[in-house]
């Protein structure tokens, strides 16, 4: 392989690496009597909450599955005896103890007590209880390039919100170790391992979605012929609006098709898995009446899984640099996802009629915004940063406000302020 091998900072003792969720969980911890950690498998959820908890109940270890089962059948409030917090992993396996956490959460009338993870969404119905009130909820994703160690993090998305004027900062990290990165992806035990080996490890990951996981969330077996060619199509149309239909016709064409019902229930199921995360559509208050296109985003929750689905590595990904440009989108969005939700914010899209786009909004609950174009290159930021300002015109200030940053976030090596206020920095600069 042409491109050098990343580095990375040494990791404490217990081989953990901070996770930007980290400070969310112990505030959760400390005002909720139970926390739930939902996530993609793989993504770091158990090591997160086993850095925190003081006892734990692993609901997957083979020599005690079948015991706990029966514990769970007979006095669910068995499992639960242990010091607190206490981890309870994968607890969807063995639904009722959610019902039986949220008595205990009642009964003891105290904060931090439980922590509980999944990854997979059960079914509506297994539950007595939605445990609003008893449990704090924490969606984690997995790893940002901050929380790998591979970008440098002189770039605060705090700041940005903050309106500070002086950003500055060079980045590490080549295009070609972007590359690789995406296709690494920022799952947790891939991180430090040998080039080939991580690679290899992120497309087992998509084979065990592809032939178990996918079938398991349900119960419902699941053709993994189709499942790889939804996967497929879904990854050819990475970071765009492209129709359910679209793919649909799509598979097709690779003669594999599946009716409109399959394709809800196949999607549904990725869904609870947590391995597609769509974006969504961003409705702000504009001075004109401009449509304003609803459609989301497909999004992977990893580009791993795309390049993984796809059979591609890094030097395959460096010799198509339009489809590379959108794979460097999915990898900045699920950055910016991480670092939004640290600053209790959520992120959207913006197109209208007229084609006018920001690639990512990223909205606070306190009502502040920022707007983001994507572009690998340097040669593309005079246009992302035309567009930005265009975006910014069209908004109506008397009904919201006027937007605290405009980014162009890049692939590039320096990060700092354009005469136009527009910030440009490199995603390997960023930070929450």
């Amino acid at each position: 392989m042409y491109f050098r091998a990343l580095k990375y900072k040494k990791m404490s003792k217990n081989n953990y690496l901070s996770r930007v969720c980290d400070f969310e969980l112990q505030n959760a911890l400390a005002t909720m009597g139970a926390v739930l950690i939902e996530g993609a498998k793989w993504c770091g959820k158990t090591s997160t909450a086993a850095n925190v908890a003081r006892s734990t109940l692993f609901m997957q270890d083979p020599d005690n599955a079948r015991s706990y089962q029966t514990m769970a059948d007979t006095k669910p409030s068995l499992l639960l005896a242990g010091e607190n917090p206490r981890l309870i992993d994968e607890w969807q396996m063995v639904p009722v103890l959610w019902d039986a956490v949220r008595f205990e959460v009642d009964r003891r009338g105290l904060a931090g007590q439980f922590i509980l993870t999944g990854s997979a969404v059960p079914a509506d119905n297994v539950t007595a209880h939605t445990g609003t009130g008893r449990f704090a909820r924490i969606l984690m994703r997995p790893m940002s390039l901050y929380e790998s160690k591979e970008s440098n993090g002189t770039v605060s998305l705090a700041d940005l919100f903050d309106e500070k004027q002086d950003v500055e900062g060079v980045s590490n990290l080549s295009v070609e170790q972007i590359a690789f990165a995406l296709c690494r992806g920022g799952f947790p035990a891939t991180i430090g391992k040998p080039n080939t080996t991580a690679l290899r490890m992120s497309a087992d990951y998509v084979e065990a979605i592809i032939n178990q996981d996918i079938s398991r969330v349900d119960g419902v077996d699941k053709n993994p012929n189709r499942v790889r060619m939804l996967l497929r199509s879904l990854a050819r149309n990475i970071a765009t609006m492209t129709s359910g239909q679209t793919i649909l016709k799509d598979m097709e064409s690779a003669e594999t098709s599946i009716s409109d019902k399959t394709f809800d229930v196949y999607y549904n199921a990725l869904r609870r898995i947590f391995v597609v995360e769509d974006m969504p559509a961003w409705s702000p208050s504009l001075r004109s009446k401009t449509a304003i296109r609803t459609s989301p985003k497909r999004h992977f929750v990893d580009p791993s899984i795309a390049t993984a689905v796809m059979r591609i590595n890094p030097e395959a990904v460096l010799k198509d640099f339009e489809y590379f440009g959108f794979l460097f989108e999915a990898l900045c969005a699920r950055d910016i996802r991480v670092y939004a939700q640290r600053n209790d914010g959520d992120v959207f899209h913006y197109r209208d009629r007229n084609g006018l786009e920001a690639d990512m909004i990223v909205q606070l609950r306190d009502g502040r915004w920022g707007a983001v174009e994507v572009k690998l290159g340097n040669k593309q930021i005079e246009q992302a940063a035309e567009n930005l300002l265009k975006l910014k015109e069209k908004i109506d200030t008397d009904k919201m406000r006027e937007p605290s940053f405009l980014l162009v976030l890049t692939g590039g090596q320096y990060a700092y302020r354009r005469k136009d206020g527009v910030y440009v920095v490199p995603i390997g600069c960023l930070k929450n």
